[in-house]
């Protein structure tokens, strides 16, 4: 348990918290955070909810994949009083996370079943073989149902408590039913395998839970600080920022951080899903959750462990559960609509006949028993949201973070692809390839010129300039209104004059790029090489001058020509470079990767258009990116994808989807697991409502017995289940 004061929520409108219920409007609340077992389908969530109903509760949100409940409350209300309304619900709050199996875990509901299916199998021999009298046969089949129905009445009676119709409640009717009219053995059967098939559900629940748990628990608890020269073992929460720790050989990393001593090889796996380790020497960043292979190291923490990147990760992961995906809500909005109308139809088939035709009270009433049956919606509540946590699980554990369902959904779906050229399609890492001085200007000046505008930029086209620039060992001068000209260059005061250092389209602006100029430009633009014009700008009657002109080349990615391709093959219609540098240069690129269209000369606001340009053709668009640059291209498209989230907090905060290591190639096999995904959660609901049309139509006409009633709906649940759990790999694309 944890408690804490209530913080800024980021408000999503694509996407619905799952089994949030507000109650209440308070002030200054805080939030606790209970972990609770037991808690293995959506009645138990909604009782749940409905006992944490006080008037000093603001918020309940039930997560059912990781076995919280998390409260927005009143102060006042202390934890023991919430642990006491929680536990009243048929759950139990537990302190942490039990590493038992299953079967030991829950030996006693396991023992139940089992006496429960015994007693089934004994009553059948003895009434089918042995003819036994009726007598004992309803003791036998009594024990039967007492035994399966103790993990079921109960749940039932509270629902009736509190005025609710949900599947515990229709299972004892349907049991309590099939006694009246002495169909003993469909009775104890009723509720044999309804505790079974919920015992098999909690099972398969539990393993989709242990798998979230490998993601979560991948940091070490302690770690090793280092004091005069020696070390001592001191939990991760207590280390601050600053303190230097010891990694030794074979040990997890415990909290993000910057070698100072040391060199090794450092296995990313479970955090980006990088095959292959990197090395790492002094002033390194290394992050937590990572692996160090080969070498010790000494170790300058630069984040506690609530700001590490696998901190964020978690957060990630466990906000992306709790979000719901379009088929979700509207499997959500059909059951609340579906149960009660069946139940009712139910009543009716139970009363029309005997009194409107004179049909027999006993037949009709054991078929509005199998409408009761057959109006659980289990198989179909738990189509989708199994398959979703599966899939997120999956791909967080292979390096792509997806914050929740809705934004799954979108990404299968997709048809179209824009990305941005720099730190995307390419290395990001530019470097000057030549540096031409023009006509009458002096070298010095030229490169003096250049490193003063660019030093105060970002940009990597920017750096790898004044990178050249301080290899020559030119002075640094001093400037004054300094201004950045968007999707251009920057100018700025140096002297007595003003200078400017930009694009291609900066130049015709300013009026200074000539027939002699145009002609060397486009010479490099088709080589593929960026260019930056560094000059002096028109001054009254003065006309501008170009001082020289750098050629910067970066050069794609390794494995870009496959990644584009394995794109195609997922099903992306069309991939679109959306960049601001220039049309020749993007053109060059495209081409040289297999892209299918090049814009270039972009500034962020074109990217936006052409976004817009894209949704028209396709609908589902797709854009990838840094985080920060391309945020209004981000938050445009149907799905935002930023690269390297392992490298920056921004990629993770901006967009919908975040590719741990920047490698674009991991978006196809994410892509391909979405489509996988849609699929099975499309089978899925298919799948529960043609079972459940299936018998309707059998119990109309007395074709369906109370056995295959529920072994139909039972079935279904953990077909559902098992397909979707197939979901928890995911197949690499190569």
């Amino acid at each position: 348990m944890e408690n804490h004061t209530e913080h800024d929520k980021h408000d999503d409108k694509n996407s619905t918290q799952v089994e949030e219920k507000v109650l209440n409007h308070i002030e200054g609340t805080v939030t606790s955070v209970f972990l609770v077992s037991g808690m293995d389908c959506a009645d138990e969530i909604a009782a749940i909810q409905s006992s944490l109903n006080h008037p000093k509760v603001a918020k309940v949100v039930a997560n059912l994949m990781t076995s919280q409940v998390t409260v927005d409350h009143d102060p006042s209300l202390k934890n023991e009083e919430l642990v006491g309304l929680i536990n009243k619900a048929g759950v139990k709050v537990r302190e942490k996370t039990s590493n038992l199996s299953f079967v030991v875990e829950n030996k006693t509901r396991v023992t139940l079943v089992g006496v429960s299916g015994l007693l089934v199998a004994v009553g059948l021999v003895f009434q089918y073989l042995y003819k036994i009298s009726d007598n004992i046969l309803f003791l036998i089949y009594l024990g039967a149902t007492l035994s399966g129905g103790s993990l079921i009445f109960p749940k039932a009676i509270r629902a009736v408590k509190k005025f609710t119709l949900d599947m515990n409640v229709l299972m004892v009717l349907a049991a309590v039913g099939a006694f009246i009219i002495k169909e003993y053995s469909e009775g104890a059967a009723v509720v044999f395998l309804f505790s079974l098939a919920e015992m098999l559900e909690a099972f398969s629940v539990a393993r989709a839970r242990k798998a979230i748990r490998e993601v979560l628990s991948i940091v070490p608890q302690v770690a090793n600080l280092i004091k005069d020269k020696s070390f001592v073992s001191v939990p991760i929460e207590e280390i601050l920022i600053g303190q230097e720790i010891l990694i030794r050989a074979g040990d997890r990393v415990p909290l993000d951080g910057t070698i100072i001593l040391g060199t090794s090889y450092v296995n990313q796996a479970p955090l980006t899903g990088e095959s292959q380790p990197v090395s790492k020497d002094v002033g390194s960043t290394v992050l937590a959750g990572t692996i160090n292979e080969s070498s010790n190291l000494n170790v300058k923490v630069t984040h506690t462990y609530k700001d590490t990147k696998i901190a964020n990760v978690i957060k990630l992961i466990e906000e992306a559960q709790s979000k719901k995906a379009p088929a979700q809500l509207f499997v959500d909005k059909f059951a609340r609509i579906y149960t009660p109308v069946v139940t009712l139809v139910a009543i009716l088939v139970c009363l029309i006949p005997p009194l409107l035709f004179s049909q027999s009270w006993d037949l009709w009433f054991y078929r509005s028993l199998v409408f009761l049956v057959i109006a659980c919606p289990c198989a179909l509540v738990i189509a989708t949201p199994v398959s979703v946590v599966s899939a997120l699980t999956a791909l967080a554990k292979s390096g792509v973070l997806v914050k929740g369902g809705v934004y799954l959904e979108a990404l299968g779906k997709l048809r179209a692809i824009a990305v941005d050229k720099t730190g995307t399609i390419t290395e990001g890492k530019p470097q000057v390839v030549s540096a031409k001085v023009w006509k009458n200007a002096e070298e010095n000046e030229f490169f003096k010129i250049a490193l003063a505008l660019e030093n105060p930029s970002t940009h990597p086209l920017a750096k790898a300039v004044v990178e050249f620039c301080e290899k020559k060992q030119v002075d640094q001068s001093e400037v004054l209104n300094y201004q950045v000209i968007p999707g251009k260059g920057v100018q700025a005061d140096i002297g007595s004059d003003e200078y400017f250092a930009g694009n291609h389209k900066l130049t015709h602006e300013l009026g200074v790029c000539g027939p002699e100029v145009e002609g060397y430009l486009q010479k490099l633009e088709e080589q593929a090489q960026s260019v930056m014009i560094v000059g002096k700008k028109p001054k009254e009657n003065k006309s501008g001058e170009i001082l020289g002109i750098f050629g910067l080349a970066d050069k794609p990615r390794e494995g870009m020509q496959q990644a584009i391709k394995n794109l195609h093959l997922a099903g992306i219609k069309e991939v679109v470079i959306l960049s601001g540098d220039n049309q020749r240069t993007v053109d060059a690129i495209a081409k040289l990767v297999g892209i299918d269209k090049a814009q270039g000369d972009l500034l962020p606001e074109n990217k936006v258009i052409q976004i817009q340009a894209l949704s028209q053709k396709h609908k589902y668009v797709g854009m990838v990116g840094d985080g920060i640059n391309d945020a209004p291209a981000l938050a445009q498209a149907s799905v935002g994808i930023a690269m390297g989230a392992a490298g920056t907090d921004a990629a993770i905060e901006t967009a919908d989807i975040a590719l741990m290591t920047d490698d674009i190639g991991q978006l196809a096999g994410a892509i391909n697991h979405g489509r996988k995904t849609l699929g099975i959660i499309r089978f899925n609901i298919g799948f529960a409502l043609a079972i459940k049309a299936v018998f309707i139509v059998l119990g109309i006409f007395g074709l369906s017995n109370l056995w295959l009633a529920v072994a139909a709906d039972s079935g279904a649940s953990l077909l559902v289940i098992a397909n979707s759990l197939r979901l928890l790999s995911v197949q690499k694309v190569v």
